[in-house]
């Protein structure tokens, strides 16, 4: 099998690849991040996934880089991360009650062959007080969370009613498709 990079500082998606016992060293691309205008939310995630796997493609031009771009997104609007407390508390104000879409676009790349696509996977938020919202808030600092929640913490334990989809792609990455596409970069 060839190196794996996988081009992204998320410990989450380091968590997901190191569970599916594959080897991989990390190298973090560094690509402006900026959702293009007037871009379809949906199509944001696989669009940044793919920018990021070109950047250090060029680097590594032997390796088989991984890269991916998760968003929440809430009536087709991205919720990004919060920039403070205050922004995490309203997002969650937003989701309580309510279903949202996780969307993680991934791009697989090595040299001139790609394989881009995005899994999409419907969450249900149960209604939230705001004193659960603020113990999340508080208590697990998801400032780094895209629509500052994480499925596999707290809030995800009380907070969320069902999921339809990918567990493991709110999580970041759908490491259950990730793992079979590696055969089409077999030798």
């Amino acid at each position: 099998m060839h190196k794996i990079i996988l081009a992204s500082q998320s410990p989450r998606r380091k968590q997901l690849m190191e569970a599916a016992e594959l080897e991989f060293e990390i190298v973090i691309a560094d690509v402006d991040e900026t959702n293009p205008p007037g871009m379809s939310g949906e199509l944001v995630p696989e669009f940044l996934a793919k920018k990021k796997a070109s950047a250090i493609e060029h680097m590594h031009p032997d390796a088989l880089i991984i890269a991916a771009d998760t968003v929440v997104l809430l009536d087709h609007h991205i919720l990004g991360k919060p920039t403070d407390a205050e922004d995490a508390i309203k997002m969650l104000q937003q989701l309580a009650g309510r279903m949202h879409q996780v969307v993680t676009g991934v791009c697989m790349q090595k040299g001139t062959k790609q394989i881009a696509f995005s899994v999409t996977t419907e969450v249900y938020f149960r209604p939230l007080t705001d004193e659960q919202i603020k113990h999340y808030v508080a208590n697990y600092k998801p400032f780094d969370k895209a629509g500052s929640y994480a499925i596999q913490e707290w809030i995800g334990m009380i907070g969320i009613e069902k999921i339809n989809g990918d567990y493991y792609n709110v999580m970041g990455l759908p490491i259950g498709e990730v793992v079979p596409r590696l055969r089409d970069f077999a030798d």
